[in-house]
């Protein structure tokens, strides 16, 4: 039985490079049970690649990865399957599948890694839905839907078998500012009212500030600064305060490293989202 003291996952001393760029050097973290955990700092840090360790998505070249206190980097790739049928992941653009249906692409997941009934996984479609706001969007396509609607038909699916940790890569990404409101809401209501624990990437304040439990800042692979909103907000770190504040002007000879995700990939083998969305949901 999980221990509700113990942390969900666990990080310990993550390296990662892809060919001569150093993306993830020594980097620790936890994941408290039903909190919610921002992760921000600049393009090319390894935000993304770090929540790709998360799910085996990636391997790191040291260190360990644990779920449930259970160490998991070393598993093969099917013995991740039951590890990946307690994570949700929400894709930066949504990545859901255009050639299926709104409710299709919410029942994928339920098709794949479960024996339900038809009339279960549209029951179970219409709850997961109604949870973001838009069940009786059914028949509708992706493409008639908007980009905040799409998000969070993409959050439904992500959430389709229950996951106990959902994780957000930029999920405010190219919202209007009362549409990614929303996006903050459900991450709060999810963790509220489901108990889910959340892990997001994100380069928003506003959402970082509203969403969170506790925040890492991400510096060239090492988190330098780690707390409550309130933490940063007052932090004396000019790093900090510049990434905080949005200050473009950088300290002279500030290396900064190119996109860590172009590096990366959209997955370990190279796949593009929609592909890796398929085998993750």
């Amino acid at each position: 039985m999980s221990d509700p003291d113990k942390p969900i996952v666990e990080l310990r001393n993550i390296h990662k490079r892809f060919g001569p760029l150093k993306v993830l050097r020594g980097v620790d973290l936890q994941l408290p049970r039903g909190r919610t955990t921002v992760i921000i700092g600049e393009s090319g840090t390894g935000k993304s690649v770090l929540l790709k360790h998360m799910l085996g998505l990636i391997h790191p070249d040291r260190g360990q990865v644990f779920v449930d206190g259970e160490r998991v980097d070393h598993l093969r790739e099917r013995q991740w399957v039951p590890v990946r049928k307690r994570f949700g992941f929400l894709f930066q653009m949504g990545a859901l599948f255009d050639s299926m249906t709104t409710g299709e692409n919410v029942a994928f997941p339920l098709r794949e890694h479960t024996t339900l009934s038809d009339e279960e996984i549209d029951r179970m479609v219409a709850e997961k839905l109604a949870l973001v706001g838009l069940d009786g969007v059914q028949s509708k396509w992706p493409a008639e839907l908007s980009g905040g609607q799409r998000k969070r038909v993409a959050l439904a699916r992500a959430i389709a078998l229950n996951p106990d940790v959902v994780l957000y890569d930029e999920p405010t990404t190219g919202l209007d500012p009362i549409r990614a409101d929303m996006i903050n809401d459900l991450i709060i209501k999810l963790r509220t009212e489901l108990g889910i624990t959340s892990v997001v990437v994100t380069h928003d304040m506003t959402s970082a500030f509203k969403v969170a439990d506790k925040i890492h800042m991400l510096h060239h692979g090492e988190f330098i600064a780690s707390g409550t909103a309130d933490d940063f907000r007052g932090s004396s770190d000019p790093r900090v305060r510049r990434f905080v504040t949005g200050d473009a002007d950088l300290e002279i000879g500030e290396r900064v490293d190119p996109d860590a995700n172009e590096l990366a990939g959209s997955g370990s083998d190279g796949k593009p989202s929609s592909a890796v969305a398929k085998e993750q949901s």
